[in-house]
């Protein structure tokens, strides 16, 4: 596989300036083609991605990582692309981690491949840590398989299975929605280890808000098997 010309890095972000330039310069050492979506950022994340050599879209208000996503893969699969690396604007993705996705991807046959962060779990918060697992039980309920790290933003997926989907939330649920989605139709799913860097700006997730959202989402994915 021909990684470079079939793939295309997609990163949402919102107020990342201080990273994106960084993280960006990092991807292009694996992936030419960067998608960077700015959901409504009110700092310089667009001029400093354009900068860095990101092809840049800009929604006008702040929608949510969800449909930040969305528009990136749209973007990524009107360039005739066949897969999509996501990755967070943060800058708490290794992007040395990339050829990994590309090796599982290869050897597997996976159509969607999912950054592992708890091989070492003590990288992470204990509080995510928890949280994490939590939500990584009930969603290998829903999948009916174990699976490792359901939360990760460091993914890679092919294209055509995602477009052929329905993805409908908007926040953080994304991840829950697009793995479980992906699991009930049959694609096939794998996960690589990865490391992460926790910065001192803390995560976006609205500890209260976010926790509500996908509580809610999980219950109506529950009522409808």
């Amino acid at each position: 596989m021909d990684w470079p010309a079939q793939c295309c890095a997609v990163i949402p972000c919102f107020n990342e300036a201080a990273s994106i330039a960084g993280l960006v310069s990092a991807v292009r050492r694996y992936l030419p083609a960067i998608v960077v979506v700015d959901d409504g950022s009110t700092d310089e994340t667009s001029a400093e991605a354009q900068a860095a050599g990101a092809h840049v879209v800009r929604l006008t208000r702040n929608q949510g990582k969800g449909a930040a996503l969305r528009a990136g893969l749209q973007c990524a699969q009107a360039q005739d692309l066949s897969w999509a690396l996501t990755l967070d604007g943060d800058g708490q993705h290794c992007p040395e981690d990339i050829p990994a996705f590309f090796n599982c991807a290869e050897v597997t046959g996976a159509d969607l491949v999912i950054g592992n962060r708890l091989v070492t779990p003590q990288q992470m918060p204990r509080l995510r840590r928890l949280v994490n697992r939590w939500m990584t039980a009930r969603l290998s309920n829903l999948c009916g398989r174990p699976l490792l790290d359901s939360q990760c933003g460091f993914r890679l997926a092919r294209l055509d299975k995602w477009s052929a989907l329905t993805f409908c939330m908007d926040h953080f649920e994304v991840e829950s929605e697009l793995l479980v989605e992906f699991s009930r139709a049959g694609h096939r799913v794998e996960f690589v280890p990865v490391r992460t860097l926790y910065l001192a700006c803390g995560s976006k997730i609205n500890a209260v808000v976010d926790t509500w959202r996908w509580l809610r989402w999980w219950r109506a994915q529950r009522r409808s098997e």
